[in-house]
């Protein structure tokens, strides 16, 4: 199991799994579960390979989490994301009862988190995820921007 002490460097982690997805000709988006400093699951996308529309680099990474923590609920833990998450992913961080969600870059279009829309502020669910966004954006942002210029 790995250990870092800091947001940057499990979003380091995750940017390094985003350079595995754009390798394997997947949006370049990469995640990490970490509890009590330790790390839990990772994946990066894998919607084209897998035939999977649900496997997003969160969902992975929270059934890797999940799979090591041998419960599907994961109370404590921290998900690192390069991007803004979607409602699927939102909403997975919820029923997974993840304390807090630490992503990169902002998604404009189906970021839900704080751009679209506000998902996690929703009165409605039986859970509060905390969340902070921004962290090593730049890195981020660049790799999705060479992955899609590369694609035009």
């Amino acid at each position: 199991m790995t250990s870092f002490a800091h947001h940057e460097d499990w979003m380091r982690r995750a940017l390094a799994l985003a350079d595995r997805a754009a390798n394997e000709g997947e949006v370049p988006v990469g995640a990490v579960v970490v509890r009590d400093g330790v790390l839990l699951g990772e994946g990066w996308n894998q919607t084209i390979s897998a035939q999977d529309p649900t496997a997003h680099a969160e969902i992975v990474a929270l059934r890797d989490a999940a799979r090591a923590a041998g419960n599907y609920r994961l109370p404590g833990a921290t998900l690192y994301v390069t991007l803004e998450p979607c409602a699927m992913c939102a909403g997975a961080l919820v029923h997974a009862r993840v304390a807090s969600l630490v992503f990169g870059a902002n998604e404009p279009r189906a970021g839900v988190v704080s751009s679209a829309a506000q998902l996690l502020e929703a009165p409605w669910f039986n859970h509060q995820v905390t969340w902070q966004g921004g962290v090593l954006a730049g890195e981020s942002t660049t790799r999705l921007q060479a992955f899609f210029q590369a694609r035009r």
